[in-house]
């Protein structure tokens, strides 16, 4: 049954001119929770990479309290706690992962609320219980490969079923597949533009039905089937680089830009239908020169949205609601 559901109450409006540049996006504001999170003074945050929810509405934020990307990378562990726990309300109720990781990058929750984390300097994937707890960890620390028993900079986790998906990542450009247990099952994938082909597969998820992989560098939406056959290819109206993709349900899905392809400057917000088109973009990006760059995105079960902003140290929290579209639940 088709209804009305609210999404986000703007339109994406023209492009400006630019004379030495591919003309830059104009897309609308939308209203942020300015109240959301609190952090207590002591707690030590910055260069956030990656949120999710768990069952319970608890958003996990990874961040790397202040240690910056510069290569090449210290194996030195960060010392302070590198994930917060966040009530609805956005009080900070814990914190845990202190002297674990090192270049912190992709979280997401699975349907046991464990969290999976990304490390790309450690070159593993490590998976944690619900108190921080480390469970296990695959791939040879600090060793990068192509194989089973390897990573090469591992991006983002998703689970499809018993299935754990890993995009790896910044120098493999492929689809690695788990069991939970960590077995090896295959891959698919190898560098290049074509379907099939990864420059930077830096997000990932699913529906359930279909597997979506942000394809950072070729700029586009990678849409496969379950079986990891391609299925398709989304772009943005400005082709920007596609940073993270999150399903909304009924085939719609949500999905976050840099607009490093542009100019490095903000983080657009877009809106597509199952069908890949756009039915809405807009801005949450800071003003002035690399002050922001959206990197992750999680949705809640109240409709309720989170978006990563690296440059601007922020977990910015907006509300789902006010754009009419039709979508069958």
């Amino acid at each position: 049954m088709s209804k009305q559901i609210a999404l986000v109450t703007l339109l994406a409006a023209g492009a400006l001119a630019s004379c030495n540049a591919q003309p830059r996006e104009q897309a609308s504001r939308i209203a942020i929770d300015s109240e959301w999170p609190e952090l207590p003074e002591d707690a030590v945050f910055g260069q956030p990479s990656a949120v999710d929810v768990d069952s319970h509405g608890h958003v996990f934020v990874l961040h790397r309290a202040g240690r910056e990307w510069v290569e090449p990378f210290t194996m030195q562990t960060i010392a302070q706690p590198t994930v917060f726990m966040f009530s609805p309300e956005g009080a900070l109720l814990a914190r845990w992962a202190a002297d674990e990781l090192v270049m912190p990058h992709g979280l997401s929750i699975d349907d046991e609320d464990d969290i999976w984390i990304t490390d790309v300097a450690r070159e593993q994937v490590l998976r944690f219980s619900h108190d921080g707890i480390l469970r296990s960890e695959w791939g040879v620390r600090g060793e990068a490969g192509q194989d089973g028993e390897h990573f090469g900079r591992p991006a983002d986790i998703a689970f499809l079923g018993d299935t754990v998906l890993i995009a790896d990542g910044y120098t493999n450009n492929r689809i690695a597949r788990f069991d939970r247990e960590g077995n090896f099952l295959g891959q698919w994938g190898e560098a290049g533009q074509d379907a099939g082909e990864f420059d930077l597969p830096h997000g990932i998820s699913t529906d359930g039905e279909r597997i979506f992989v942000a394809d950072r560098e070729n700029a586009r939406i990678a849409v496969f089937t379950t079986d990891g056959e391609p299925a398709g290819e989304w772009r943005g109206l400005e082709r920007g680089h596609t940073y993270s993709v999150k399903p909304l349900g009924g085939g719609w899905t949500l999905a976050v830009e840099g607009r490093d392809m542009l100019d490095r400057n903000g983080a657009i917000v877009r809106v597509y239908r199952p069908d890949g088109t756009v039915e809405r973009s807009f801005d949450l990006g800071l003003e002035g020169d690399n002050a922001s760059l959206g990197h992750d995105i999680a949705i809640d079960r109240a409709g309720r949205a989170y978006m990563i902003d690296v440059y601007g140290n922020r977990v910015i929290r907006f509300d789902l609601t006010g754009v009419e579209t039709d979508r069958d639940d």
